[in-house]
């Protein structure tokens, strides 16, 4: 993530260095305490159904950690990016037997 500066629109003081607002890392929470809804999604999509897995909080390699895992013991492609994971296909049942044996919270959202 790229540092802010902070908002300033003219400083006459020449030795002026602009000041950056610190970068929060978001700490990943242990699975145990990890609420997850996985959802069936086809919006913007064609038409074509996706596995939708959200809710995470954590860092963003451990959401890319969790749905390269689920990507591969679901056999298909997908992405993991800004607190959601999307695997392409139905495979809602499936995710949550995983999810549960890995000790998360699961909630199936929808039909």
């Amino acid at each position: 993530m790229a540092k802010k500066k902070k908002n300033i629109v003219y400083s006459t003081n020449p030795d002026y260095n602009y000041e950056y607002e610190e970068d929060f890392v978001e700490e990943t929470l242990p699975p145990n305490q990890q609420k997850l809804k996985v959802l069936l999604d086809k919006k913007q999509r064609k038409g074509k159904v996706v596995t939708l897995i959200e809710g995470f909080i954590g860092s963003p390699d451990d959401l890319k950690d969790l749905g390269k895992m689920l990507k591969s013991k679901c056999g298909g492609g997908g992405s993991a990016k800004d607190g959601e994971i999307l695997i392409q296909g139905d495979h809602r049942d499936k995710i949550m037997d995983i999810l549960k044996a890995e000790g998360y919270q699961v909630k199936r959202v929808g039909g």
